[in-house]
């Protein structure tokens, strides 16, 4: 089987967001029209404390997008984002999430980032969804959503690791660095990852 997996597509990763992605509302069509192709859609979302130690605010004298060293891993200090019950961590009202059949929360332990939806940045705990996808003899795993060059590259990433066939939908996803973007995009196709366009799924959509 395959499954479509949407990556963080919420309102603070969107125009007037905390952590805005520039234009991260326009790719939200075409994730629309991608859930039509497929009979398994899941969706991660980021759910932060409120206290969560890779914000900024959190660190005397710190500025967002700082670099530090937490609990021995590298992490850049953000803005705060997508705070557990706040309008900011909803999905973006644009998106369909009607065909969504389950939600992988991340980045709720206030002591570690996390960018992929399979674990946190320090791979200490999984979020279960290795378990979800071989349950639901999922053999193929594609990724679209926010930001490409982070919370996507990262979990298609480790799909790679988990052993499934990882794509990862290049014009479905909108990077917060374009710079940053080529980089992950030319590590995920060494690590055998398949980057695509959504015209390779809905030829009849342009």
């Amino acid at each position: 089987m395959r499954a479509l997996i949407i990556v963080d597509v919420q309102n603070d990763f969107t125009p007037g967001g905390s952590l805005e992605v520039q234009s991260g509302d326009k790719i939200i069509p075409t994730i629309n029209k991608l859930q039509e192709q497929f009979d398994l859609v899941i969706a991660t979302q980021d759910w932060h404390p409120a206290s969560h130690k890779s914000f900024a605010s959190n660190h005397e004298n710190a500025k967002p997008f700082d670099k530090i060293k937490l609990n021995k891993l590298d992490q850049t200090l953000w803005p705060d984002h997508c705070v557990q019950g706040s309008k900011g961590a909803e999905f973006h009202p644009d998106l369909n999430t009607d065909k969504i059949e389950a939600i992988f929360r991340k980045g709720m332990d206030p002591e570690i980032d996390s960018y992929s939806g399979f674990f946190d940045n320090g791979r200490r705990k999984s979020t279960g969804l290795t378990g979800y996808l071989q349950e639901r003899e999922v053999t193929e795993t594609f990724f679209c959503g926010l930001a490409g060059d982070i919370c996507v590259f990262y979990t298609a990433k480790d799909a790679i690791e988990e052993g499934f066939k990882s794509f990862l939908i290049q014009d479905a996803c909108q990077p917060l660095n374009h710079g940053d973007y080529s980089d992950a995009l030319e590590e995920f196709e060494k690590r055998k990852g398949i980057v695509i366009n959504s015209n390779r799924l809905i030829p009849q959509f342009g």
